[in-house]
């Protein structure tokens, strides 16, 4: 699908993937708004990017639906339409489910999977009025195989994973398409932005480097322009998740493994 002349909004747009997202979209001929709590940063953000005639940044927090009612209404009158809505905005808990504290729980559930869902209630009716749309939820690898001191966050994704495939559904209709992001670790501060409970241990071997927020943003293009119902980013991912589908057993077994170390 071609983007000249199309209009994307990214959440969590200041920085990481975000950032790279948008960064790919202006590359290929799109407009982009950049949104995030933040508009000192977005505007920063927005500076690196470049192209500023077909850009915008705007402060936004995605736990306030008035916030992205605002950024949907002020997107409309510098560009007129929306044809595609990335929802990226999220941030890690790092606790054990034991004890981890549940106002800081609900307050990652807040951003992760409720704000997403509002900004899809937000642009849906605007997206129905023009004839379509493209809604892209990035999600994680997280989000099919949970992560042992990363749980709170996996279970964000695990719901933002069935709420966007039931959009899917449900929005076809409409011309609305919902496409899903699994990328599996990115090289961004994504860890150090993390919010580190009482018990924050690492399930990560020492030896995976994980993918650039670049290579995310690319295939998160190429996903959109396939329609693709789900990327999952880098393909050596693809096998760990069958993996755990078909044989949970052995994926936790290699999780406790790293746990030891």
């Amino acid at each position: 699908m071609e983007l000249a002349g199309k209009v994307v909004v990214v959440t969590g747009g200041s920085m990481g993937i975000g950032e790279a997202i948008a960064k790919v979209f202006v590359a290929a001929g799109a407009s982009v708004v950049l949104i995030s709590r933040d508009a000192g940063r977005s505007e920063a953000a927005r500076g690196r990017i470049g192209h500023t005639e077909r850009t915008l940044a705007l402060a936004c927090d995605v736990c306030r639906r008035k916030d992205i009612d605002r950024a949907v209404s002020l997107t409309l009158h510098h560009f007129d339409r929306i044809d595609v809505w990335i929802n990226n905005a999220g941030y890690a808990l790092l606790d054990s489910v034991a004890g981890m504290d549940l106002d800081a729980c609900r307050e990652m559930f807040e951003t992760n999977l409720f704000g997403a869902v509002a900004g899809l209630q937000a642009v849906v009716p605007v997206m129905k009025q023009q004839g379509g749309g493209t809604i892209i939820n990035i999600s994680s690898v997280a989000g099919h195989v949970p992560v042992p001191f990363n749980v709170p966050y996996s279970a964000t994704k695990f719901a933002l994973n069935a709420m966007g495939k039931g959009a899917r559904l449900e929005l076809k209709r409409h011309g609305i398409h919902v496409m899903t992001v699994c990328p599996g670790y990115v090289r961004t501060g994504f860890s150090d932005n993390a919010v580190r409970g009482s018990v924050a241990r690492r399930a990560r071997p020492h030896v995976m480097r994980g993918i650039t927020a670049e290579r995310v943003a690319r295939a998160v293009l190429r996903g959109y322009r396939r329609q693709s119902r789900e990327v999952i980013v880098p393909w050596t991912m693809h096998p760990v998740v069958k993996l755990y589908q078909l044989l949970p057993g052995l994926v936790e077994w290699g999780m406790a493994k790293v746990l030891k170390n």
